[in-house]
């Protein structure tokens, strides 16, 4: 299963009103293990950002001045997802208008919902009445992120990454426990063919027997006990019989 967690940092708040997208960053995840590809570009808006907006990302209109158009680099992104692969964003509604926006201008196919996985939603959940931000979850899960001055969308992807495999319960402590169980069943396996074979001895199981002195005073213990439980379901048994003799 192929999972692509993204980002996107924009000139605005809304596609409809003309807000373009200025960076797309992607991790890819291949049965929630990050498979080393990545993909980031940043891009030609072909509009002027607000200094507000700059304050954000840090990407400025001179930077991205000489970037590509999204057209020239709809296709590059649309190859690194694949026809297959799932999209991970947080708050992905706002990445995914964004996106499908961008795709519909350029006349390109957008993405279906039914591909998109919300951590923002899996944080609320798992999280009620918390604050759920990505800083937020970074924080809870002891993530370092001092490289985090401004909001950088390859970087926070990577970080969405790893917070995604936490809400989904973490990957190595699975690993591990599938190694050791592995590791398990080999030594057991090695074990029961070495005793077949005759190279291994096997051992009986000991047995120990009681001396006279260990049965009396098990006695002397037992008979300074009040009402011991188990002459009560004696008693109880013994009661039962006698009904069940008495209706036949």
């Amino acid at each position: 299963m192929r999972e692509i967690v993204f980002d996107t940092e924009t000139t605005g708040l809304n596609p409809q009103a003309g807000d373009k997208i200025v960076e797309i960053g992607a991790v890819e995840l291949v049965n929630h293990v990050p498979s080393g590809r990545t993909f980031q570009v940043y891009i030609n808006p072909e509009k002027e950002m607000s200094e507000e907006v700059i304050r954000v990302h840090g990407i400025t209109n001179e930077f991205v001045k000489d970037k590509p158009v999204f057209a020239e680099i709809a296709d590059d992104f649309l190859n690194f997802v694949g026809e297959d692969g799932i999209l991970v964003a947080h708050n992905a509604s706002f990445d995914m208008n964004f996106i499908n926006t961008e795709l519909m201008n350029v006349g390109k196919k957008t993405i279906s919902n039914d591909r998109v996985v919300d951590t923002l939603i899996i944080a609320r959940k798992k999280f009620p009445g918390s604050r759920v931000s990505l800083n937020d979850l970074c924080k809870r899960f002891n993530m370092d992120l001092s490289a985090r001055v401004f909001h950088g969308a390859l970087l926070d992807s990577q970080l969405l990454a790893e917070v995604y495999l936490e809400l989904l319960g973490g990957k190595e402590p699975s690993l591990v426990l599938k190694e050791e169980e592995e590791e398990k069943k080999a030594v057991a396996s090695s074990d029961e063919k070495e005793i077949l074979s005759g190279r291994k001895e096997f051992h009986a199981p000991r047995l120990f027997e009681i001396s006279a002195e260990e049965l009396q005073a098990h006695d002397a213990f037992v008979s300074k006990m009040k009402n011991p439980l188990w002459l009560k379901e004696e008693k109880v048994s013994q009661n039962e019989e006698q009904v069940m003799q008495a209706a036949s």
